[in-house]
């Protein structure tokens, strides 16, 4: 989800699954102050939930904004049969960790093993 698209999320009430992990953090005072416009605005979602949100939305975004770098493998053809070559920028690692901590988060009670 974009960040752009919470709004909208967030008018539809709907609900995710969460981890029972907690995480502590510290805001600046200027990001403490949105996060309390926003809660105002937005009074059905708890301000730990417009949290996860935000973070969810901004990791998928960085996600987004990993740069492609070719590699020397092709790994497919596109429709015109031009070769599609491998990506070894941070985004196949980055969704190698992910998957993995997933996997991680779901079978072993929702403790992160960093």
């Amino acid at each position: 989800m974009k960040i752009r698209e919470l709004a909208q999320h967030w008018e539809e009430n709907a609900k995710g699954r969460l981890t029972k992990t907690e995480y502590a953090i510290h805001l600046d005072v200027e990001a403490a102050a949105r996060l309390a416009a926003i809660a105002e605005m937005y009074p059905k979602r708890s301000t730990e939930e417009l949290l996860g949100e935000l973070i969810g939305a901004a990791l998928e975004e960085l996600e987004a904004s990993f740069p492609y770098i070719k590699g020397q493998q092709v790994i497919a053809t596109d429709e015109e049969g031009d070769p599609l070559y491998e990506d070894v920028g941070p985004t196949p690692r980055f969704l190698t960790l992910s998957r993995r901590y997933l996997h991680d988060l779901s079978t072993s009670g929702d403790k992160p093993k960093h």
